[in-house]
Parts: C-alpha cells; sequence; structure tokens
C-alpha cells in the first residue's frame, strides 16, 4: 500500500512559510512610494486641478499658504481698510468734537480726507455749535481748565463738559481743581528746564 502524501494542517502551514515575503527594504521602498507627495497619478492631478498657484507634484499646505477649498486665497484676510478714508472717532479728534454730540449720519460713515478737509475749512453749523458750547472731549476740557486729563480723573470729572460747565468749575474754583492746576503748573515748568537744558548740551556737543 502506497503511502499517500501529509496534507496536515501543519504540512500546509510549513509549506506556505516557505514562500519568500517582501524584504524590509522593498516595504520600505513601497511606504515611501505611497506617501510620497509627489507621485503621479489621479491624487495629484486631482490636487493639481483644485488648488490654484500649488507647485505640481505637491500637497497644498493649506495653514501656511491660506489656500480656500476653491483655490483662492481668502479675501477677509486680505481686505485693507481705504488709505483715504477714515473712522469717525479718527475724524472727531481731527475736528476736536466729541462723537457722540456729532450728527448720526457723521457717527455711522466712514470719512473721507476731502470731506475732512472741507469740513475744516468750512465747518457747517452742527460743528461751529459744537466748537463755541460743547459738549467738549476730555483734551479740550483739561486744557480749558488748566489741568492734565489725569487730572480730570482725580477730579472725578466726565468724559465731556460744556462751555457752561467748564466756566463754572472756573469760577467756583473747587479745592481738586486748584490742586491740579499748581500740579500741572509744575510738570510743565520741569518739562520746560529740561527741554532748555538738552537743547543746551546739543549746542555744546
Amino acid at each position: 500500500m502506497t503511502a499517500s502524501p501529509d496534507v496536515s494542517a501543519g504540512n500546509r502551514s510549513n509549506a506556505t512559510s516557505t514562500v519568500p515575503s517582501r524584504t524590509a527594504s522593498a516595504a520600505s521602498a513601497a511606504a515611501t512610494a505611497c506617501n510620497r507627495s509627489g507621485t503621479p497619478g489621479w491624487r495629484s492631478a486631482q490636487i493639481r486641478a483644485h488648488f490654484a498657484g500649488v507647485p505640481p507634484g505637491t500637497y497644498p499646505r493649506v495653514r501656511e499658504l491660506g489656500v480656500t477649498a476653491s483655490g483662492y486665497r481668502y479675501a477677509g484676510a486680505m481686505s485693507r481698510p481705504n488709505a483715504q478714508s477714515m473712522k469717525p472717532a479718527t475724524a472727531a479728534k481731527k475736528l476736536d468734537v466729541y462723537l457722540p454730540a456729532t450728527p448720526a449720519e457723521f457717527q455711522e460713515n466712514a470719512i473721507t480726507r476731502a470731506e475732512l478737509a472741507a469740513l475744516q475749512a468750512d465747518p457747517p453749523q452742527w460743528l461751529k455749535d459744537l466748537r463755541k458750547d460743547g459738549p467738549h472731549p476730555k483734551n479740550l476740557v483739561a486744557a480749558k481748565l488748566g489741568i492734565s486729563i489725569a487730572g480730570l480723573a482725580r477730579g472725578a470729572v466726565g468724559d465731556a463738559l460744556t462751555t457752561e460747565q467748564i466756566d463754572g468749575l472756573l469760577a467756583e474754583k473747587p479745592e481738586w481743581l486748584v490742586a491740579e492746576r499748581e500740579s500741572y503748573q509744575k510738570v510743565l515748568r520741569e518739562e520746560r528746564r529740561l527741554k532748555s537744558l538738552r537743547a543746551e548740551q546739543a549746542r555744546e556737543s
């Protein structure tokens, strides 16, 4: 009786194990080929077709390039304000007026440089009234009272005062105002002394 070949599970396993597997270098090369961003094919072609401005054969780096899904740079991040216009607060500061007291149209719209120049050259009635009667911004209030802006805060004075209120304080001369005026004058004298000293040193050098 002829013996039949052994076809047990163990032998099948041994036979299979004799088949050579891919070497480590081959597997590494395959992995590199799969991960390489410049591999030609439908994937890289799709990227080139969908992302403008991305070098051929490379993946776009969205965070660094700022490219949107459509391939265009996001306009919002690149937009800049018009250099020929300014905010209402800036225009009010240049006109030395208190913004909340200006007309609503002035507060709600950007002011062009040409419009600002026209307001300065030929002030409308509302601007004349504000400059005359107030309420005035705190920098003008401090100047009219002869004190610093910090002195206004120490005297618990609000952001704006009318001309009538300023005249009332000057006539009343409260203690805090007298003290702040004296302190401010000392500061001004010291600033003048230092300025004169620096000028003298510059001439001698």
